[in-house]
């Protein structure tokens, strides 16, 4: 949203036999130390499979519009070499995290409208492609097409285009934000020409090099979006409707067979399956996917077979986080061949008290708390994919991977614990992998402070594990009922490392540090 080991034993006896971890050749003076517990076991089962990872993600809003437009190139080489790049350095430490989808904002014109399009915050409106006459100016948006082709070239291999608002040239008001919270902004006669542009768009994108994956044509429709804070627009279900109707039919005629429409972005994860206090804008999956609603669209040819919403609001207490994501897989599950994707989230709100979204945080606080999150929606609701909301943030707010002086055209560039936490996954768990069963078969129960989960490559020779230990100890861990051989490496995001290639390797096995998050990587030995 707007207003986002420890021990694992390297010598397992199984049926008379040695598994031996093969590591790094590491000085004892360089391994972990610090107090552990006990040895908890962990069961690794690789032939129970969830869901298959599509991607990792962030968005350009708002702040690329002129990092990629105006800043010096060495420093938007820099942010795009930290967001995109899959490169290591001569350490063997990641050079980016690597992440795996850009979300790129179409903006809606208020930025040209500027101080006459109401929203205050002149870093919160953004071009548009459509000028007045209904001719396209590509040369528009220029800042967040930089850092597209900089993700393209990087190795980043999916694009998505969302859209707060229409353009303001089909708006009721023709603003980028509405004035009757009662209804859409969008002027109900001009459904097809905005479906139209949103082709025409996507076609103009192909001209640049640049292939676009998935369109999400609305976002966050419960909310009223009539402030003035930013470009935003409710929708109701049938509305929706409409839209994905218009837009599947565009991209039919066209033959644009690469291009999919992701909906629906709901503003909360528990409006995909009940109404809460928004009827006729919530219970998504039943109102979409159930063959026996009057909006079902669950059969169009360009629609995506997953269901999107943001994990905003629903994360705490833990008991809470926990609970509705349970919901949520229930419902998914119901529908065949469903999948969840948790296409935005930062830090909002005061979370119950664990954690307020006021003030900028740099260090392993904010970055746990997003990992629990991370974890619990993959692990939990099953999210094939992940998106944090904005990369680049100016504010001085828990929204942000990277952050920056608020200034069109120099300023200082500061990494988060947040930004390495998330590389965490997004570097390592690539799309096409796995999630696998690892579970602690004597408890079998999630551990607030200790959490953990497991993917496998598609070629089944690289097993992830990635430990999120926000206890006061160092964890000790050993794998049984795995027969397999591997090297074995360790990333460690903490106070001290930022996703760094760090030997936890112990004569017994692995330590995972206290307040940490930790990715093992276990690579077949040829």
């Amino acid at each position: 949203m707007k207003l986002k080991f420890v021990k694992i034993v390297l010598f397992v006896f199984a049926l008379g036999g040695i598994i031996a971890f093969a590591s790094f050749k590491l000085k004892k003076s360089d391994q972990a130390t610090g107090p552990i517990e006990e040895a908890i076991e962990l069961h690794l089962n690789p032939k129970e499979t969830f869901q298959k990872i599509d991607n990792f993600g962030a968005s350009d809003a708002w702040s690329v519009q002129f990092v990629g437009k105006n800043w010096p190139i060495h420093k938007r080489e820099q942010i795009a070499d930290l967001l995109f790049s899959t490169q290591m350095d001569q350490e063997g430490n990641p050079k980016g995290i690597g992440l795996s989808l850009w979300r790129l904002n179409l903006g809606a014109g208020s930025a040209e409208q500027g101080k006459s399009s109401g929203i205050r915050d002149e870093w919160r409106r953004a071009e548009s492609f459509l000028t007045e006459n209904g001719a396209y100016d590509w040369t528009k948006q220029s800042g967040q097409v930089w850092f597209a082709k900089a993700a393209k070239e990087r190795g980043v291999e999916q694009l998505l285009l969302f859209s707060n608002s229409p353009p303001v040239e089909f708006t009721n008001n023709g603003k980028a934000y509405t004035s009757n919270k009662k209804e859409s902004n969008l002027a109900a006669t001009n459904t097809q020409a905005f479906a139209k542009y949103l082709v025409d768009v996507t076609e103009g994108f192909d001209t640049m090099g640049l292939e676009v994956d998935y369109i999400s044509p609305v976002n966050e429709p419960q909310w009223d979006w009539a402030d003035g804070s930013q470009e935003g627009t409710p929708f109701w279900n049938n509305q929706i409707k409409d839209l994905v109707v218009a837009l599947n039919q565009e991209l039919k005629s066209r033959k644009l067979q690469h291009t999919l429409i992701d909906i629906p972005e709901t503003a909360q994860l528990n409006y995909l399956f009940e109404n809460g206090n928004k009827t006729g804008r919530a219970d998504v999956i039943q109102t979409f996917f159930d063959e026996n609603s009057s909006e079902y669209v669950g059969d169009l040819e360009y629609l995506s077979r997953s269901v999107s919403a943001h994990s905003y609001f629903t994360t705490s207490p833990f008991e809470s986080l926990v609970k509705q994501r349970k919901t949520l897989f229930n419902a998914v599950n119901k529908i065949p061949d469903l999948h969840f994707w948790m296409s935005e989230y930062c830090i909002l709100g005061d979370n119950a008290g664990e954690i307020e979204g006021n003030g900028r945080d740099l260090g392993m606080t904010s970055a746990l708390y997003m990992a629990k999150v991370i974890n619990t929606d993959l692990v939990v609701a099953n999210a094939s994919a992940w998106h944090w909301w904005t990369a680049i943030s100016p504010y001085d707010y828990k929204d942000g991977l990277i952050y920056i002086d608020k200034n069109k055209n120099d300023g200082e560039v500061l990494e988060s614990k947040m930004l390495w936490t998330l590389g965490n996954y997004s570097r390592f768990v690539r799309p096409g992998y796995t999630r696998i069963r690892i579970e602690d078969l004597e408890t079998n129960t999630l551990n607030e402070n200790f959490l953990y989960s497991a993917f496998r490559s598609p070629e089944k020779d690289k097993t992830v594990l990635v430990f999120v230990n926000d206890s006061n100890t160092n964890k000790a861990i050993r794998l049984s009922n795995y027969t397999e051989s591997y090297d074995a490496k360790s990333y460690v995001t903490s106070a001290e490392a930022n996703l760094e290639l760090t030997p936890l390797q112990t004569k017994n096995g692995f330590e995972i540090p206290k307040k940490a998050v930790v990715t093992l990587v276990l690579e077949t030995k040829n």
